[in-house]
C-alpha cells in the first residue's frame, strides 16, 4: 500500500462519522475539552492507517458531532515524533481530514513558556513556528492530490482566525496572548542553554508537537488556528525540575476555560 492509499483508507472510514469542514486537535491533557452533541466516535485503533498514541493524556479518539449548529471533528489526543513514529505517520490524521473535506484546523498543545511575561496557565495564540525537529513531514514524493511540492508557509497561522479568536476572547473575558512556538524532538525536556538559544532565535513557547501537523495542513490548503496552553516555565527559568505531571495538572486546570473559548469560537469559524 502506498502513502496516499493509506491516507485514503483512513479518510474512507472517517467518512462514516460525517464530512465536517472544521477539525479541532486537542493536545496533552486537553482530551476532554469541547464536548460534542449528537456525536459519533472512533478510536484510533479502528481507523486504518492511524498510529496509536502511547502517552498519558492522549485518549486517541476521533469524534464528529455538533457545537451549536456547526458540525465539527474533534481529535482527542495526538501522535508525537518522539513516540517512534516517523513524521509521515504523525500527520496521517490531518491529511485524512483534508481528504474528508476539512478546510479549517484548530490545533492545541501544551507548552513551556520562554518569553518574559508568559506564565503557567496562559492561553497563547500561535503566530508562527520554528521547526527544530530535524525533519519535515512532506519529505519524499509529493502527494499531488493533497497539495503542491513547495507549499508557502508565510502565514501558516491564519491572521484572520487569530483576530476572530481575540475578539471572542475579549467578549468572554479570556486573555489571549500571542507568540512564536518552537518544536523540539523530545522526549527529554530542553536544557537551560537550549532555552536561552531558542529565546535568542525569537521563540516564545516550546513543545514537542504541532509543527508537523501544521505543515501538512497548510500543504493541503487548510486554514490553521493554533492555541497553546502554557503549562510551566521552560527549563532554567524557574529553578524547578520539569515534569509531565505538572503539564497534566495545568491543562486540567485550564480545560474549562479553553472549552468555553472553543465553544464560542467554533460556530464562527
Amino acid at each position: 500500500m502506498n502513502s496516499l492509499e493509506r491516507i485514503e483508507r483512513a479518510a474512507g472510514v472517517l467518512a462514516e462519522l460525517g464530512r465536517p469542514q472544521l477539525a479541532v486537535v486537542l493536545g496533552s491533557g486537553l482530551s476532554e475539552v469541547l464536548p460534542l452533541a449528537a456525536k459519533k466516535t472512533l478510536s484510533f485503533q479502528d481507523i486504518p492507517g492511524f498510529p496509536r498514541p502511547t502517552v498519558a493524556g492522549h485518549s486517541g479518539q476521533v469524534e464528529v458531532g455538533k457545537v451549536g449548529e456547526r458540525e465539527v471533528l474533534v481529535q482527542r489526543g495526538r501522535i508525537h515524533f518522539y513516540e517512534g513514529y516517523d513524521l509521515f505517520e504523525v500527520v496521517i490524521p490531518v491529511r485524512a481530514y483534508a481528504l474528508l473535506g476539512v478546510k479549517t484546523l484548530v490545533i492545541t498543545n501544551a507548552s513551556g513558556g520562554i518569553a518574559d511575561g508568559f506564565h503557567p496557565g496562559d492561553l497563547v495564540l500561535i503566530t508562527d513556528h520554528i521547526n527544530m525537529l530535524g525533519g519535515n513531514p512532506l519529505r519524499g514524493p509529493n502527494l499531488d492530490r493533497l497539495g503542491p511540492r513547495f507549499p508557502d508557509m508565510t502565514a501558516a497561522y491564519d491572521p484572520e482566525l487569530r483576530a476572530l479568536a481575540r475578539r471572542v476572547g475579549e467578549q468572554l473575558g479570556i486573555e489571549l496572548k500571542e507568540g512564536v512556538y518552537v518544536a523540539t524532538m523530545g522526549p527529554s525536556y530542553e536544557t537551560p542553554a537550549e532555552i536561552r538559544a531558542f529565546k535568542t532565535l525569537g521563540a516564545d513557547l516550546v513543545g514537542m508537537s504541532t509543527v508537523p501537523e501544521v505543515i501538512a495542513a497548510r500543504h493541503a490548503g487548510m486554514r490553521v488556528l493554533g492555541i497553546s496552553c502554557v503549562t510551566n516555565y521552560a527549563a532554567g527559568l524557574s529553578g524547578q525540575p520539569l515534569s509531565h505531571e505538572e503539564v497534566m495538572e495545568t491543562t486540567r486546570r485550564k480545560a474549562a476555560e479553553l472549552s468555553r473559548l472553543l465553544a464560542a469560537l467554533v460556530p464562527q469559524l
